[in-house]
């Protein structure tokens, strides 16, 4: 599937936070989404999949508009996934019934396959979600949308707050995922760790995109740190 934006703008009421994003995401590949707090890296997530007012530009799957009125029920039907940083599992309901309703939408989800890939889920599924680590929760957040087995998951900073050996261990999972056919698209704060695992990256700041890149070739650049300070300061100014 070819997921894209073209002179996306965005936000929230009258007050847009992104302007005339354009980006490309391709399957079998892992993209990140950096920049500075406050950049608009979530907000272009959240429009991205409908959750948002759009005000400008346009998304496309496979080349065809879905049009400025989308909404997220419709993206997952289309095979688009989306998980949130925060409130992103059911704490009261198990493991498993938080993974059952991934299928809401669209029926037939594959659990084996989402416990071939989190394996640690295994001995937990009658736990409840709220009980298990950060990790874990994450884990169960990203199974969830794999359950409407979509082209496409968006998944919002999926590493804060986890421990650097579960954040690297993560992101080898969404390596893995990238690897079944899978676009994942992911808002990064680490920028060391979107750069060791991703393929494309693009670096946002004060909601309009400054640069996009390989994630080998900027790894390479001696002025990273000084481009990454540059978009903050004008994302702060």
């Amino acid at each position: 599937m070819r997921f894209e934006c073209k002179d996306l703008t965005a936000g929230y009421g009258r007050m847009s936070i992104i302007f005339d994003v354009t980006a490309e995401f391709h399957a079998e590949t892992v993209t990140s989404i950096i920049g500075p707090n406050g950049a608009g890296k979530s907000t272009l997530l959240k429009a991205l999949y409908g959750l948002l007012r759009v005000t400008g530009g346009d998304v496309l799957v496979d080349n065809e508009s879905i049009g400025v009125n989308y909404k997220a029920e419709n993206m997952v039907k289309l095979g688009i996934g989306y998980v949130p940083q925060l409130a992103n599992v059911f704490p009261s309901l198990s493991v498993r019934e938080n993974l059952e309703i991934g299928t809401y939408a669209v029926k037939g989800g594959d659990m084996d396959r989402v416990l071939d890939l989190f394996p640690d889920l295994r001995p937990a599924m009658k736990k409840a979600a709220g009980k298990l680590s950060g990790g874990q929760r994450t884990m169960v957040a990203i199974g969830r949308a794999l359950m409407s087995d979509p082209k496409v998951i968006l998944i919002d900073e999926p590493t804060a707050g986890l421990a650097p050996q579960m954040a690297v261990s993560l992101w080898k999972h969404l390596r893995t995922l990238a690897a079944a056919g899978v676009s994942v698209v992911v808002v990064e704060q680490n920028v060391r760790l979107a750069l060791d695992y991703s393929d494309d990256v693009y670096l946002l700041a004060s909601g309009r995109k400054k640069m996009y890149d390989k994630a080998s070739e900027l790894a390479k650049r001696d002025d990273l740190e000084q481009l990454f300070m540059e978009a903050e300061v004008r994302a702060n100014a």
